[in-house]
């Protein structure tokens, strides 16, 4: 589900439903901690995910224009993620839920 798709409902919904789903918020945070990073780098960094729900999510915060997967055609191929405009505007949010974490689990 895209945030920028229109409903009737609240605009946070979409959005919601979006960042709520396994593994999300973990990959949109390293993403914004740690750069463009490539999906083998990417897949240790968020322990335990597995390489078919790392490529789930990854292409479902694409289709939402939360990130960009930068593909080269080499041998092996290069595919690096970043994040997008729009997923840099969620880094402010995810700096405060990690400042409270650290409060409230520290």
């Amino acid at each position: 589900m895209q945030p920028a798709e229109k409903s009737k409902g609240c605009p946070l919904t979409p959005l919601v439903a979006l960042l709520t789903g396994p593994w999300t918020l973990h990959i949109i945070w390293t993403l914004s901690t740690q750069g463009p990073t490539r999906f083998g780098v990417l897949k240790r960094q968020v322990e335990g995910i597995s390489s078919k729900v790392l490529t789930e999510r990854l292409r479902m915060l694409e289709e939402a224009k939360v990130i960009y997967r930068d593909y080269k055609p080499t041998i092996p191929p290069q595919v690096t993620y970043r994040l997008t405009e729009r997923g840099e505007d969620l880094h402010i949010v995810m700096t405060q839920l990690n400042t409270i974490a650290h409060k409230w689990y520290n």
